[in-house]
């Protein structure tokens, strides 16, 4: 069969019975302590927790895990997705704590590379401007400009930076059949 014959007519949705899917009914469960329990019981499982700790190993990360548990239970029709967000953070520590303790190593997926990259660049710049002054107060230096091919230091947040006037731009008039006049 074809990829283009195998996606569902429009409309289609449409001629289902009403409330047929678990997830379109009202949950099974809607306290958030008994759906927790309901998730620890389920990850405590010795199949289950091998499964999340293997993909854990492989790369997964543990808020995908998570989130991915949660989201099949809104599907199944377990609890709610408002269910969801409440125990999210409860259950992720309970698995990072199973997995920590196994010995498993594992990404927890909060972690942004490029931010934590740019945080060290400029961690690295300020200690070298830091260390450039030492080493021109030691030396009666006085700091480079410009035109001399160093550009100056930037201002810190002590020192306010000048503000750019603000130019007004007159705007023409409105012109159309339903313009005021």
């Amino acid at each position: 069969m074809s990829i283009i014959f195998a996606a569902p007519i429009p409309g289609q949705s449409l001629t289902t019975e009403p409330k047929n899917m678990p997830f379109e009914r009202p949950p099974e469960i809607v306290d958030p302590i008994e759906a927790l329990d309901m998730h620890i019981e389920n990850i405590t499982n010795q199949d289950a927790m091998e499964d999340a700790l293997y993909f854990l190993e492989k790369g997964l990360t543990l808020t995908a895990l998570v989130e991915g548990v949660l989201r099949s239970a809104v599907m199944e029709g377990m609890h709610s997705i408002d269910v969801s967000l409440i125990i999210a953070p409860v259950l992720h520590e309970y698995i990072k704590g199973l997995a920590l303790e196994s010995g498993v190593e594992f990404d927890e997926g909060f972690e942004n590379p490029e931010a934590k990259k740019a945080m060290s660049y400029e961690r690295d710049r300020a200690r070298a401007r830091d260390m450039l002054n030492e080493l021109r107060k030691e030396t009666g230096e006085l700091p480079k400009t410009i035109s001399e091919g160093v550009a100056p230091e930037e201002p810190t947040m002590e020192e306010p930076m000048m503000e750019e006037p603000k130019v007004e731009v007159e705007q023409p008039a409105p012109q159309g059949l339903m313009a005021r006049r």
